[in-house]
């Protein structure tokens, strides 16, 4: 994955990285990095909300969309809580002890960590709480729609329904 990543350059005399060649352009990067166990847990808990609004009104199906446009995913809740360490640390490392910087450094170095490879240490943590990704935040959403009538659907099983939003 990282070969001829790092190349040397000999007229400016430094070493050049090639983002691109780490950086794996993929959706679902994150669901992939997380336990199965979690993961079907989550798409359990997907499946039994489109359940519980299948038979429901155009109004109520149209609040729980609304609903879903509010819900933080994975990468909000991970950026704002490392936002807030850094913060934190960078405050504590300027008025007490230049140690806190090291905290700065290392919620850094998580950030690109996810960045590069979809999976950093509070991770596993984040999914577990039941916090989903965009995209199945997504999925959810536009299998709501089709219940909603807003497109012509052809099954009223929602797990074959929920398949075929997220292309299984």
């Amino acid at each position: 994955m990282f070969h001829n990543c790092l190349t040397f350059n000999k007229l400016k005399g430094v070493i050049e990285i090639n983002i691109k060649c780490k950086i794996k352009p993929t959706a679902h990067r994150v669901s992939l990095k997380t336990c199965p166990k979690v993961n079907n847990t989550i798409r359990n808990q997907t499946i039994w909300n489109l359940n519980h609004y299948k038979n429901k009104s155009y109004e109520s199906i149209s609040k729980r969309i609304i609903t879903l446009n509010q819900e933080w995913d994975t990468e909000r809740v991970l950026e704002v809580n490392a936002a807030s360490l850094i913060i934190i640390s960078t405050l504590l490392g300027l008025t007490s002890r230049r140690c806190w910087f090291i905290l700065t450094g290392a919620v850094g170095a998580f950030l690109m960590q996810h960045a590069i490879s979809g999976w950093c240490p509070p991770l596993p943590v984040v999914r577990k709480m039941g916090i989903r990704t965009a995209e199945e935040i997504n999925a959810e959403k536009t299998a709501l729609k089709i219940l909603r009538g807003d497109f012509d659907k052809k099954t009223n099983d929602v797990v074959e329904l929920f398949n075929m939003v997220i292309k299984r």
